[in-house]
């Protein structure tokens, strides 16, 4: 299969297959558009164990998978928010760990499993959910980015404290623990989310720009009182 990344603000990764029979799987609503011989299967990826953790991690029940039914056939999917498509080859990582609602799609030979922060503190304050999600196996997936993609790689020891919201992805065990902000004055005026992730390296860290769920919250704010 080859892979194009379109538009910048809302964009979308169009597939080609190479071949009769290459699949690729997404979350419920991923679809963009296709063309005309492809087939979909929708089913419970993994068993039923497996959909009820997606389930809690942010995804969908169910996935979708499209298979081509000849040579040069094309799909599409596309982000549900302003941002970003990251391509991730997961073959070449050791595993990566994403936040809730980032897988977009991928190849049927990557592993989309739950992964439980190891301090149950980090799941109930840090605002991104005890159970996160874990990319393996190898070939082709995609990741939602929220706003735009920021990427760092941090030395052994260097520490990165990030908004909990803005986190997409690390590499597989790093450390990953929640901190409070420190000092009354901070917490009640200081305008910012009570938490930070702290991820201390080696390894790399995908961040994005914009916390969408802050981002919904302002607008709900905005909006008029129904009573």
């Amino acid at each position: 299969m080859k892979y194009e990344l379109i538009g910048n603000v809302m964009p979308a990764v169009e597939i080609t297959f190479d071949q009769a029979g290459e699949s690729m799987f997404t979350q419920s609503g991923g679809l963009a558009w296709m063309t005309g011989n492809i087939g979909m299967e929708t089913n419970a990826k993994g068993g039923f164990g497996k959909s009820i953790g997606r389930l809690f991690a942010g995804e969908s029940l169910f996935m979708a998978t499209y298979s081509a039914q000849a040579a040069g056939e094309q799909i599409a999917f596309s982000c549900t928010a302003p941002g970003e498509i990251m391509a991730v080859d997961v073959g070449e990582t050791s595993g990566l760990i994403c936040q809730k609602g980032a897988f977009l799609c991928a190849e049927p030979s990557v592993e989309l499993n739950v992964a439980f922060t190891k301090k149950i503190s980090a799941g109930l304050f840090g605002g991104e959910g005890i159970i996160l999600q874990e990319l393996s196996g190898s070939g082709m997936a995609f990741l939602e980015i929220d706003g735009n993609k920021v990427e760092k790689v941090l030395q052994p020891g260097e520490v990165l404290k990030v908004d909990t919201g803005c986190v997409v992805a690390f590499d597989k065990g790093m450390p990953y623990e929640i901190e409070m902000v420190k000092g009354a004055k901070n917490i009640f005026f200081g305008g910012e989310g009570l938490f930070l992730t702290k991820l201390t390296g080696p390894g790399r860290v995908v961040v994005q720009t914009q916390n969408f769920g802050e981002f919904v919250g302002r607008i709900a704010r905005l909006l008029p009182n129904k009573d």
